[in-house]
């Protein structure tokens, strides 16, 4: 296989780019493989105290989310909103949002990004932090889609006895969104805020 002259990044050619970005078209094709085999890896392990797996929690939090009606951008942002936890339990929102944040809305990445601290609401009492700590948000135009998300579709699935779609009814969804053009305008749309479907009365 054919490889760069340089052992510097500084020092490489317009051809060493040109090879490189040919190179790596296959690997990015590859995305949705990759966070597929991810999510099922995910199956494999229940999360440390909890009922369910990791993976199931995604599977119910993006049914809650197709089954009342939310657009491609919320159910995949539903289905990978901690998809981070295996690398990055700490920080596992902001991991989650960047793996998704070239191919979805600017609203539905700043959601899971910050759906960690907005959870918060359901649990920091018990360890005496801040329940309230999401309100240094309270003015952004993503807000109460946040805590939307958090109360409808993320805090409510830990259910055992829910039965949601299996994975095989979301890749369609995955591979549809990670087959976009990276960062495309069109469909980041900075500072739109639609919300979460309403709910039907």
């Amino acid at each position: 296989m054919k490889t760069v002259s340089f052992t510097q990044m500084k020092d490489g050619t317009k051809e060493d780019y040109d090879l490189l970005a040919e190179a790596e078209k296959p690997f990015h094709v590859a995305t949705a493989d990759r966070i597929l085999a991810e999510l099922k890896r995910q199956g494999e392990d229940t999360m440390t105290g909890y009922k369910i797996t990791r993976m199931e929690h995604g599977l119910q939090s993006a049914t809650r989310a197709l089954r009342e009606g939310a657009d491609i951008d919320w159910v995949v942002g539903a289905l990978l909103h901690d998809i981070g936890d295996g690398l990055a339990p700490q920080n596992h929102d902001r991991f989650s949002a960047e793996v998704i944040r070239p191919f979805v809305r600017d609203e539905v990445a700043w959601v899971v990004e910050h759906h960690g601290i907005f959870q918060m609401l359901y649990y920091a009492k018990h360890y005496n932090w801040d329940e309230n700590a999401r309100d240094r948000f309270k003015d952004h135009p993503h807000f109460q889609a946040c805590a939307d998300f958090c109360e409808r579709w993320d805090q409510a699935s830990f259910d055992p006895d829910y039965k949601s779609e299996t994975l095989e009814t979301f890749e369609p969804m995955v591979r549809e969104v990670f087959d976009r053009k990276a960062y495309d305008p069109a469909v980041i749309q900075e500072s739109v805020s639609t919300g979460l479907p309403k709910l039907a009365k």
